[in-house]
This record gives C-alpha cells, structure tokens and sequence, in this order.
C-alpha cells in the first residue's frame, strides 16, 4: 500500500471532457502540481453522493485558497459514470477520473474486493500530491466516511 512520502504510481486515468474522451497518465497530470486525490467505492452510492464528493464540491474555493492546483475524484467506474455523476452533482470544478479496470487502485494497493456489490473497488481515501509524492493519506478504516472527509483535509492544508 503507498504510504506517505512515496511517489505515486504512473497509471491510466480516464475522463469524459466536453472535448471528448480523454486519457490521462498520473505523472503527466500530477507532475509539479499540488493534487487532492480522493477515491470512493462507487459513483452513486449513498455516502459517495450525499457526503463525499459534496464536501470537496462545497469546499472547492477553499482548497485552491490553500494552493491546490487540482482536485480530483476517483473511482472503478467507466467515464461516462463519472461524468454523469459530475454533472448531478455540480462538481465542475473537479475532475471526475475513471480507474475502469482499477489497475491505478491496484498499483497504489487501495482496491478492495466488494464481492457481488460490484466487485474490485477502490478503498475509501484522500490524498494530498504534491508533485507527484504523497504528503498526506487519510484512508478509512472500514465502512463509512470520517478520515477522507473534505473537512478534515482542509484542516490539514
């Protein structure tokens, strides 16, 4: 599993942009930049979409006060999902990144098999990136939503 103070992994990244589909390599979209990365088990889902991803929606202008230059949500889901969910959520001014295969999860060792729930997932987490290395990681500890809150990672910045 990544820890603090290692470099993340170079993986594919998808995401559905008004210009069309897009594939992004984690060390060219990361590189030299300041990145709230946090992940969910699913686009949809009850916690994802009622606490999750709204705090870092809500918080959005504070983390750039703070120097974040990209904050981005990640899930095993297809684009389209993740573009969709964008959407009904209003998060414009975050990136809505797929891990289809969770090959990025896997490289970072964050999956989680959900078995008949939807199977290989990304573990509940955030992560502050800075330039490609990881100063902060707050990963939940089982079900529910305290560690990767919104809240708690402006508190940290």
């Amino acid at each position: 599993m990544i820890q603090q103070g290692q470099k993340i992994p170079n993986g594919q990244l998808s995401e559905l942009t008004p210009e069309g589909m897009k594939t992004h390599l984690s060390h060219e979209l990361f590189a030299g930049k300041k990145v709230l990365l946090f992940a969910v088990p699913g686009a949809f889902t009850p916690t994802c979409s009622e606490a999750h991803l709204p705090g870092y929606v809500r918080l959005a202008e504070q983390f750039k006060v703070k120097g974040v230059d990209i904050i981005a949500c990640v899930a095993v889901n297809d684009a389209f999902v993740m573009n969709a969910w964008g959407k009904t959520q209003q998060a414009e001014q975050l990136m809505m990144l797929a891990d289809g295969d969770a090959s990025f999860s896997k490289a970072l060792g964050l999956e989680k098999d959900t078995g008949n729930f939807g199977g290989l997932r990304s573990q509940r987490y955030a992560m502050l990136i800075d330039d490609l290395t990881v100063s902060i990681l707050k990963l939940e500890p089982g079900k529910g939503l305290d560690q990767s809150k919104a809240e708690n990672l402006l508190a940290l910045l």
